[in-house]
């Protein structure tokens, strides 16, 4: 069978959440098959994306070393201008990216942990002590929560309560996406921002992919085909999503290479922003002040900008909501196309439109990626916006 008959058969995605079973074996495989990094049959879940900055570096120096033994993300999710704010990791794990940020968000800052593996979930809590004194705080800035990422109400996490969620390779291993989102929408505040990696594929997965027990716990089976994303963010409520990094997935294993076929997975680190509806849309010109800590320079933004201190730039419509709207706030000057941006270098650069990159694949292609996926036009024919 051809990948674009593969995608003709291939059940809608939303049927996954049918699968009551998928928890239970994603429990089994996290909290009984896998005891440490080295247990993963793929390097699906250690994927690189980019070089980490030295204050990142030195805050995962300090986390426990066991913590760090269990660790099986697919990119570390450290967004900017973390310093005193409320964070919430869904699917946190052992916990080494919550002892990371709570390190950066400070003892005025929060993190929370939420996640359905029992012996995930005891590891993380073992080490909060140990983490409080090695980080010089008065008293614990972060806690952890058993619970399902699908129903955050469950364990009492109230509406408008984060500025910041995070999740890292966990969103895929949901049978229900869109329940995934719509709780992070509740809980995040206003201006909030969901900033999570995890794997997409390039069309819908087959059911022999999605139900395939190995696949679904190495963060390939439940991957959703990355124009799903769009449309779920879109009826949840959320901004469009900006991409932030994007790499290739090598799947080396024979017998599952023979079960994959065509189909081509990516890690991708996406960011979505809870922004009043009623906020103007309006093309503006902005100019980065250079105040987020360790970014005074530049500030790299997603891979459509990148903004230097000083420097006046044209942004679309949504990102000039997104950077009025949330804690980027102070950090911006923002001013409707036309007008000098005080404190600027002059007339707005890139005042021409300019082609925003949303496929994570687009970054990935080179000599042997070239072309679309022959399965886009079969999907795009089943009705999917924005083909």
């Amino acid at each position: 069978m051809t990948h674009e008959q593969s995608c003709e058969k291939s059940l809608p995605s939303s049927e996954c959440s049918r699968d009551l079973g998928i928890h239970e074996d994603v429990k089994d495989y996290y909290g009984k098959r896998l005891k440490q990094t080295d247990d993963l049959v793929l390097n699906v879940c250690v994927t690189s994306l980019k070089a980490l900055p030295k204050y990142v570096r030195d805050a995962l120096k300090d986390v426990h070393e066991e913590v760090n033994s269990r660790y099986y993300g697919c990119g570390l999710v450290v967004p900017e201008c973390l310093e005193n704010c409320w964070i919430l990791d869904l699917g946190s794990g052992s916990g080494r990216d919550c002892y990371m940020l709570s390190k950066l968000v400070g003892e005025k800052g929060h993190v929370t942990g939420v996640d359905m593996t029992d012996e995930q979930i005891q590891v993380a809590q073992r080490f909060i002590d140990y983490h409080t004194e090695k980080f010089g705080f008065s008293k614990p800035n972060v806690d952890f929560l058993q619970g399902y990422i699908e129903k955050l109400a469950d364990v009492g996490l109230k509406d408008n309560s984060f500025d910041i969620i995070i999740s890292n390779c966990v969103i895929n291993l949901s049978p229900d996406k869109e329940a995934v989102l719509k709780e992070a929408y509740r809980v995040l505040k206003d201006g909030g921002e969901m900033y999570f990696s995890d794997v997409y594929a390039d069309c819908e997965l087959p059911e022999a992919i999605r139900t395939h027990k190995v696949l679904w716990g190495e963060c390939l089976g439940g991957a959703l085909w990355w124009k799903d994303l769009f449309k779920i963010a879109k009826d949840v409520g959320f901004s469009a999503p900006r991409l932030a990094t994007a790499s290739r997935i090598p799947v080396n294993n024979k017998q599952l290479e023979d079960i994959i076929g065509d189909f081509k997975f990516v890690s991708a680190t996406y960011r979505l922003f809870k922004i009043p509806a009623s906020s103007a849309k309006e093309k503006c010109c902005v100019t980065y002040n250079g105040s987020i800590m360790d970014f005074k320079e530049m500030l790299e933004f997603d891979v459509n900008y990148t903004f230097k201190e000083g420097e006046a730039v044209t942004v679309d419509e949504e990102l000039a909501s997104i950077l009025k709207f949330s804690r980027f706030a102070d950090a911006f000057t923002v001013q409707p196309v036309g007008k000098m941006a005080l404190g600027g270098s002059g007339e707005c650069s890139g005042a021409k439109s300019k082609d925003i990159i949303v496929d994570p694949f687009k970054l990935t292609e080179g000599p042997e990626v070239k072309g679309a996926p022959s399965c886009v036009k079969t999907c795009c024919a089943r009705s999917h916006e924005g083909c």
